[in-house]
């Protein structure tokens, strides 16, 4: 394909900020949304994509992913950051956060490097947005499935350094309560990163001091975090309640209807809203492949996991390991399950998680001369073309 030849795609249901345009056409020029009409766009010697009826909706935007088709961004290496890319773009995904597990600093400092070869030659999948650190600043008591080995409370020496190499890290996710992770907070949003907070035992005035400090997106929202908590027979407002309380205070969910059933889906969105809301996969190793064990974390120092109820869980089964979550797999569940509207669904994992990590003037909306991030998809989200950038990187038969 040209990248310099126009490109039209008509015939669509397209989803807009405010409306659902039926009929209607997009226009791509040098890789850029053109032009959106509520009819065909008649334009010469152009690449005519009819849509067939479907729904065309931005691209979806994932902050939180640790890997897919096999690969994990703790293996380090280039190839897997690549094939994890190619292998979410089938679903949908046009951009990405990597994500990282807790882990020693070598280890960070190994896959940190690996990120700027592989975004220059990530070209078949979906992009990078930068990196995101998760952990290995995190309460030992909400460790999930972090591996206890390598959790730490925050030390300048080791953060500083990291920051001071890389300018690819965009998120770092830790528990606020810990020794020196409001001093953490501020210097990292110093450095244009985003603090979040997981993995936590906070308490409401502990959250409030942190959002004070620049902890403005909950990681995870109910998994792995305090809710009401009891101290010497008083109760104690957690993370959960805080995030709530915040108007501010953005939240991210893994909406895969197993991590937080039908209930908790419909309560954060009655709650926070479609515009305090991100759509988060969290997906390990094994998204987007049919196997039944699984490894998470790097392919030689990860913990042994097993699939089945649709998500990774610990062998002993007291704990879920991660998701095995699809961007499509997100909206499909809010909408089933949680009985959101698709406008604000496709909000939930576009326009939101774009303006949360400070790209909303790029993506997350189908809008003249933003990126042409665009997915094509039937009304059970079924993917039938994913295009980045203006190229197409997925089309289904």
């Amino acid at each position: 394909m040209d990248a310099k030849q126009p490109i039209k795609i008509f015939n669509a249901k397209i989803i807009t900020p405010d409306k659902m345009i039926d009929g209607g056409s997009i226009l791509i020029q040098l890789n850029k949304i053109a032009a959106i009409s509520n009819g065909n766009i008649e334009v010469a010697d152009c690449i005519a994509i009819d849509a067939k009826g479907k729904y065309v909706s931005p691209g979806f935007i994932d902050i939180h992913v640790h890997g897919g088709g096999g690969y994990d961004f703790m293996d380090g290496t280039e190839n897997a950051f690549l094939e994890i890319a190619a292998t979410h773009a089938k679903f949908g995904t046009t951009s990405m956060l990597p994500t990282t597990l807790t882990g020693t600093k070598d280890e960070m400092l190994q896959i940190l490097g690996v990120y700027e070869g592989a975004n220059q030659n990530n070209v078949n999948g979906a992009q990078f947005l930068g990196m995101h650190l998760e952990g290995p600043y995190i309460s030992m008591n909400q460790k999930g499935a972090q591996d206890p080995r390598y959790i730490r409370d925050p030390l300048p020496e080791e953060y500083e350094e990291i920051l001071s190499q890389f300018s690819c890290i965009k998120r770092w996710s830790a528990a606020p309560e810990l020794k020196g992770a409001i001093e953490f907070g501020r210097y990292v949003k110093s450095k244009g990163v985003l603090p979040a907070l997981a993995h936590t035992d906070a308490v409401y005035d502990e959250v409030v001091k942190a959002f004070e400090n620049g902890y403005t997106l909950a990681t995870h929202l109910y998994s792995a975090m305090s809710g009401v908590t009891r101290r010497n027979a008083f109760r104690y407002a957690g993370v959960v309640e805080s995030a709530f309380i915040i108007d501010e205070m953005d939240v991210e969910i893994i909406a895969d209807g197993v991590h937080l059933p039908a209930p908790l889906l419909k309560l954060v969105y009655k709650i926070k809203g479609a515009d305090r809301t991100a759509l988060i996969t969290d997906a390990i190793r094994p998204a987007g492949t049919a196997v039944t064990e699984s490894i998470l974390g790097s392919i030689e120092n990860g913990l042994k996991v097993i699939i089945e109820d649709g998500v990774a869980k610990l062998p002993d089964r007291t704990a879920f390991a991660g998701s095995i979550a699809t961007a499509d797999r997100l909206v499909r569940s809010m909408i089933n399950l949680a009985d959101v509207s698709l406008v604000d669904a496709i909000k939930m994992i576009s326009a939101t998680p774009a303006r949360i990590m400070g790209v909303l003037d790029k993506k997350g909306t189908l809008t003249a001369g933003k990126d042409a991030d665009i997915v094509i998809f039937d009304e059970n989200i079924n993917i039938a073309m994913t295009m980045i950038n203006g190229r197409i990187v997925y089309q289904s038969n």
